[in-house]
C-alpha cells in the first residue's frame, strides 16, 4: 500500500458550528464560528499520521488523512453554502484568494526547501524524479502522477518522493476548484428558471457523487489498491461525506445533544480502532475507509450544537491543530532525508528524531509565512493581490524544479565503454575503484531510463492488462520469425535480440508483460497480494496467437515465479517451486508440440540493492559497498526453476550468470558500464555488450525457413 500523507485544511476560525435557529428550508443556512473540537480533531489526525511515519506502533495511522478529507468537505461546503444562503451567489475570486493565501506560500517554501535538500543530500539518481514530482505538486496533480507510478513496472523499486505527502493536498485543491464551480453552475441554472438553489438539490447531488465514488473506490481497491489509494475519484466520497453533514446541519441540530455527544464518542472510538486495527496490508481506501470516515462524521455532528466531544477542545490540542498544515508539509521531507542518510531500513529512533526535528521549520513556517500572509489585511482586501501571490508561489516550485533538472548530469556522448568485452578479452580483474563515474555509461541519473526499446514503444503490457501488446523489430518482412515472450526479465534482452535480428534478416516479435512469465501456472502478484489472474489471461492470449501464426523460435526468460494454490492462497517453498516448474514445462511443451522451437535465456541474478543509488551514495567506495556475492542474488533468481523446467522439457538454456556476475560476485560496474539499473534488471547498455554471447548461442538454433 502506498504511504499515506497529509492534506491542508482551512483556517480553524472558519468553522460551521450550528444550524441557524430559524432555517429556511429552501436553502442551506450555516453559521460560521470557531470550533475548538474541530481544531482538536485536526490535532488527533496529525498525531496519527506523524506517529505512523515515525514508525511507532500505530499501523493504521494513515487514516488521519481520511479524517482530514471529511473535515475539509464539511468546512468548505459550510463556507460555500453559507455564502450562497446569505447572498444568493458565490464570489469565486474571494473564495480562491482565501485558499491561495492559506495554502500556497507555505507550500512553495517547502518545495523550495525540498529542491535544496535534494541537491545537497539525496543521490543524483533521485534528482530527475524529484524535479518532476515538484512540478506536478506545484500544479496540484501529483496524486495522479503517483497513481501512474504505482502501476509503472519501471518505477516499482523507486524510493519514496520527498513531496509524496502532497498527494492529499492535490486531492483537496482539486476539490476546492471543482466544488465551488459546480455550486456556481447550479446557482446560474436555478436563476435561469427564476428560482433559488435548494438545499435538497445540493444534498441529492452530493449524495449521488458520493455514492458513485464509494462504489468506484471499493471496486478499484479490490483490483488495484496501489492506484486506488491516490486517485481523486476514489476519495471524493470522503469529502462528500463531510459536505453532506454540512448541508444537513439543520436536521442534525434537532437531535438531542446527549445523543450527538454519545455518537461523537463512538466516532472517536471508530477512528482509534481504525488507527490500530488497520495496517499497510489492508486494501485501502475501499470499504475499510468507512471506519475513519464514519467516525469523523459522528465527531463533527456532535459539535453541531454545544461543544461536541469535550476532550477535543482541550487547550493542549489547539496549537497542534493550528500548525497541522505546516507540520505535515515539513515532516515527510525530514523522514525521507533521514532514510536516505542511513544504511538499510532506518530504526524507529531515527524516524522519531526526524519527525521531532521537523517541528522547528514547521513552526517557523507557520509563524513567519503561513499565518502572516493568511491574515494579511492588505491581501484580504484584494483578491487580485492574492491571485498574484498564488501565481508567484506556483512559479517558485516550477522554477526550482527546473533548476534542479538542469543540474542533472547526463550520459556523455563521447564514451565508448567496452562493458562485458573486458570479460571476453581477459582484461577484467575485478571492480576498478579508479573508474571515472563522470564518464559512466549510462550516467547514474540516467540509469532508470536505460531500458529496452520496447518500453518506449508501449510494447510492454502493464500488470492489469490482458491483451498482448506486441511489437516488431528487425526485418518486418522476413520469413524467419523469432518471438520474445515473458516478463520484464525477458524484455531486457530485446536490445541485443533486435540487433541480431537486423543482422541476420529475422523478424523479432515481442510479447512481454510486467511480472508475468510464460507459464500455465496461476501465479501470485505481490503488489495486489493475490492471484495474478491477468497474467493467466495474457498467457492464454499469447499462446493462442503463437499457435495461430507460429514463429520459428520462441525465446523466453522470466524472474522467479511465485504461484497461487487452487484456493487462491500463496504457495511457497518446495511445493511452490514444483508448481512453477510444471507450469513452465506445460506451456513450453504446448509450443514445441506445435513445431515451435523454445529456447530459454537464464534469468539474471537479483542483486537486492538499488545499484545506481548505491554507487551515487558511495562514489569513493562503490567497488566494495555495491558489490554483492553472487550466491545471494541467485536465490531470488528464476534460474533454478528454469533449469529444472528446461531439463524436463528438453529445451536449450543459456546461462549468462558469469557474464553478469563474474568470479562469484555481482559488481556494479564492468568495463565502464553500469550493470544494473535497479535491484534486479540489467541496464540496456550492458545487455548490448552481451550480444556476442547471445548471437553465438541463438543463431544455430534459429532455422531459416520460408513461409
Amino acid at each position: 500500500m502506498p504511504t499515506p500523507h497529509d492534506l491542508a485544511l482551512p483556517d480553524a476560525t472558519e468553522r460551521p458550528v450550528a444550524a441557524a435557529t430559524t432555517p429556511d428550508a429552501s436553502r442551506p443556512a450555516i453559521v460560521q464560528g470557531f470550533r475548538r473540537d474541530v481544531q482538536g480533531l485536526r490535532a488527533v489526525a496529525v498525531a496519527l499520521v506523524l506517529a505512523f511515519h515515525a514508525g511507532l506502533p500505530v499501523p493504521g495511522g494513515f487514516v488521519g488523512v481520511d479524517v482530514f478529507f471529511v473535515v475539509s468537505g464539511f468546512l468548505i461546503t459550510g463556507l460555500v453554502a453559507d455564502e450562497v444562503a446569505r447572498t444568493g451567489r458565490l464570489r469565486l475570486g474571494r473564495f480562491y484568494a482565501r485558499r491561495a493565501r492559506r495554502l500556497l506560500p507555505a507550500a512553495a517554501l517547502t518545495l523550495a526547501a525540498v529542491v535544496v535538500m535534494t541537491a545537497l543530500w539525496l543521490p543524483v539518481t533521485r534528482w530527475r524524479d524529484v524535479a518532476g514530482d515538484v512540478v506536478a505538486t506545484s500544479l496540484y496533480v501529483v496524486n495522479w502522477r503517483l497513481a501512474d507510478r504505482s502501476v509503472d513496472y519501471l518505477a516499482q523499486d523507486a524510493a519514496a518522493s520527498p513531496v509524496q505527502h502532497f498527494w492529499s493536498l492535490a486531492v483537496e485543491e482539486q476539490f476546492y476548484v471543482v466544488w465551488p464551480l459546480l455550486v456556481v453552475a447550479l446557482v446560474a441554472a436555478a436563476r435561469l428558471r427564476g428560482r433559488r438553489v435548494t438545499r435538497r438539490g445540493l444534498v441529492l447531488g452530493v449524495a449521488a457523487i458520493g455514492a458513485a465514488s464509494l462504489a468506484w473506490s471499493v471496486a478499484l481497491t479490490s483490483a488495484d489498491p496501489s492506484r486506488a489509494y491516490f486517485v481523486t475519484t476514489t476519495r471524493a466520497w470522503e469529502l462528500a461525506a463531510g459536505a453532506l453533514l454540512a448541508l444537513l446541519t439543520h436536521r442534525v441540530a434537532r437531535v438531542p445533544q446527549r445523543v450527538l455527544v454519545v455518537g461523537g464518542w463512538c466516532g472517536l472510538a471508530l477512528i482509534g480502532y481504525a488507527a490500530f486495527a488497520l495496517s499497510g496490508s489492508t486494501p485501502f481506501p475501499g470499504a475499510a475507509a468507512l471506519l475513519p470516515v464514519g467516525g469523523t462524521v459522528l465527531v463533527l455532528a456532535a459539535g453541531v450544537v454545544g461543544t461536541g466531544v469535550r476532550p477535543l477542545g482541550a487547550r493542549v490540542l489547539q496549537p497542534v491543530g493550528a500548525t497541522s498544515y505546516s507540520l505535515y508539509l515539513w515532516h515527510w521531507p525530514a523522514v525521507v532525508l533521514a532514510t536516505s542518510l542511513v544504511e538499510g531500513p532506518p530504526p524507529t529512533s531515527t524516524l522519531v528524531l526526524a519527525v521531532a526535528l521537523s517541528v522547528v521549520p514547521a513552526v517557523a513556517s507557520y509563524v513567519l509565512v503561513e499565518k502572516p500572509l493568511h491574515t494579511s489585511t492588505r491581501l484580504r482586501a484584494s483578491a487580485g493581490r492574492s491571485a498574484v501571490l498564488g501565481v508567484a508561489c506556483t512559479l517558485v516550485g516550477i522554477l526550482a524544479a527546473g533548476l534542479l533538472l538542469r543540474a542533472v548530469p547526463g550520459t556523455p556522448d563521447d564514451v565508448d565503454a567496452p562493458g562485458a568485452a573486458v570479460l571476453r578479452d581477459g582484461t577484467w580483474s575485478g571492480p576498478d575503484p579508479a573508474t571515472d563515474l563522470r564518464r559512466l555509461v549510462p550516467a547514474l541519473a540516467d540509469a532508470t531510463l536505460d531500458v529496452a526499446d520496447l518500453y518506449e514503444g508501449d510494447c510492454h503490457q502493464n500488470a492489469l492488462g490482458t491483451e498482448p501488446a506486441a511489437c516488431t523489430f528487425g526485418d518486418a518482412s522476413s520469413s524467419t520469425v523469432v518471438a520474445l515472450v515473458g516478463d520484464s526479465h525477458a524484455g531486457q534482452w530485446q536490445p541485443p535480440l533486435a540487433a541480431i535480428a537486423s543482422e541476420q534478416g529475422w523478424r523479432l516479435d515481442t510479447y512481454t508483460k510486467g511480472s508475468c512469465a510464460l507459464t500455465a501456472a496461476l501465479t501470485w502478484l505481490g503488489t495486489v497480494d493475490g492471484p495474478y489472474t491477468q497474467c493467466t489471461e495474457w498467457n492464454d492470449a499469447v499462446v493462442e496467437r503463437l499457435l495461430a501464426d507460429p514463429p520459428d523460435v520462441v525465446v523466453t526468460s522470466n524472474n522467479q515465479i511465485e504461484v497461487a494454490a487452487d484456493d487462491g492462497s500463496r504457495l511457497t517453498g518446495g511445493a511452490g517451486d514444483e508448481v512453477a516448474v510444471e507450469g513452465l514445462q506445460d506451456t513450453w511443451r504446448t509450443l514445441t508440440e506445435a513445431g515451435i522451437e523454445v529456447v530459454v535465456v537464464g534469468d539474471t541474478p537479483w542483486v537486492g540493492i538499488d545499484v545506481p543509488e548505491c554507487v551515487a551514495q558511495h562514489e569513493d567506495s562503490w567497488a566494495e559497498a555495491c558489490t554483492v556475492p553472487a550466491e545471494l542474488p541467485e536465490r531470488r533468481s528464476g534460474l533454478a526453476q528454469q533449469r529444472a523446467a528446461a531439463a524436463a522439457a528438453d529445451v536449450p538454456l543459456l546461462d549468462l550468470t558469469e557474464q553478469v556476475c563474474p568470479g562469484g560476485s555481482c559488481p556494479a560496474i564492468v568495463g565502464g558500464v553500469l550493470v544494473w539499473r535497479d535491484v534486479s534488471h540489467v541496464t540496456a547498455s550492458y545487455v548490448r555488450t552481451l550480444e556476442p554471447e547471445l548471437r553465438d548461442w541463438l543463431v544455430p538454433l534459429v532455422p531459416a525457413r520460408s513461409r
